[in-house]
């Protein structure tokens, strides 16, 4: 029998911006989410899905010294405060940062891999390509990588993948993939599997007219993978992304569990 899983949703990023950053052609402005998953699991303790976005980022100074200049204002950041940061709603959950002993990550982009060091003596999940990407991005694709989100993290205990595993061997957190990016589909018992599945789409209104974001690195490999997501759900496993609010919304959060 599967080990039992929990899990619950926080949003540790809040962005508001222009539609047409995340969706190609779109108008008007989006308020959008950047989920991290709490994740229990019986017999591994506490797993977070993506960290989302540094406490820096909530100091306007800071946030200049820590993401660059002008890109907390570009990315619609300035809503951003210090109790989003996940070691903050860690913590008002009950949690102590020492208790997370695996962070998986969906891509190391600011809005997911912001709270790398606050997790030193966890085992960090990544695909061994997105973290070459990470280190030395295209100059075309840098603006989504916050170096210092991941400079102190470079001795850390990172598992790099190539494609799928079952992370456990046990069937409960499977993770899947696309080039430099993961998923991971949960098998929660009572609820059944879900995926979370990161920036695989950014909204299910792009998702469903196979409409790309502009910085989409292939966008070959995006429609494919927008197959791929279209093949989950037809398999009966729900699909959530991480900026998409709609997803955010049904997804249990702050403290409530689905298992």
């Amino acid at each position: 029998m599967a080990a039992r899983l929990r899990v619950t949703t926080v949003d540790a990023g809040p962005f508001t911006m222009p539609k047409s950053g995340i969706q190609h052609g779109a108008s008007g402005t989006v308020t959008v989410p950047s989920t991290v998953a709490v994740i229990e699991h019986a017999a591994h303790g506490l797993i977070l899905f993506d960290t989302g976005v540094n406490h820096r980022v909530a100091d306007p100074e800071a946030a200049e010294a820590h993401w660059g200049p002008g890109l907390r204002a570009a990315y619609g950041a300035e809503e951003f405060t210090r109790a989003h940061a996940v070691d903050a709603q860690l913590e008002r959950l009950g949690y102590r940062l020492a208790d997370v002993r695996y962070v998986v990550y969906s891509h190391l982009h600011l809005d997911h891999a912001g709270g790398m060091t606050y997790f030193p003596h966890a085992v960090h999940v990544a695909q061994h390509e997105e973290l070459r990407h990470a280190w030395w991005p295209d100059r075309w694709t840098a603006r989504g990588y916050a170096f210092n989100d991941y400079a102190g993290g470079r001795g850390y205990d990172f598992l790099e993948l190539r494609g799928d595993i079952d992370l456990f061997q046990d069937g409960t957190l499977t993770i899947g993939h696309t080039p430099g990016h993961q998923g991971v589909i949960l098998d929660l018992g009572h609820h059944g599997r879900i995926g979370l599945m990161g920036d695989a789409a950014h909204l299910q209104e792009g998702l469903d007219h196979n409409v790309p974001m502009p910085s989409d690195w292939n966008i070959e490999e995006k429609l494919l993978t927008y197959g791929r997501l279209r093949a989950l759900s037809r398999a009966g496993i729900p699909v959530f992304l991480s900026h998409d609010p709609g997803h955010f919304a049904d997804l249990p959060h702050d403290g409530d569990f689905w298992d």
